[in-house]
């Protein structure tokens, strides 16, 4: 997949890694201490929203994962 920016790229994994635990984003959010409405804008390919490390550092703790996991590319039929 060739995606436009990081943004997508970081956002596509983090979608991917709460499926993969099996959780929702309300469950994400809580274990993020960030809130609901911010993990569906940075989900969204729509928004355009950008999101800061913090931001990325707490999704990585809650899902077990390391930073680095965020930024690897994603084939299309990892999607």
């Amino acid at each position: 997949m060739n995606n436009k920016n990081i943004y997508d790229t970081v956002r596509l994994n983090i979608k991917k890694y709460r499926k993969m635990a099996k959780i929702t984003q309300q469950e994400l959010a809580d274990l993020s201490d960030l809130s609901h409405g911010y993990i569906r804008d940075i989900e969204s390919i729509k928004m355009g929203i950008t999101f800061s490390l913090d931001a990325v550092e707490k999704i990585a703790k809650a899902l077990n994962r390391k930073v680095k996991d965020f930024f690897e590319e994603i084939e299309e039929n990892d999607e």
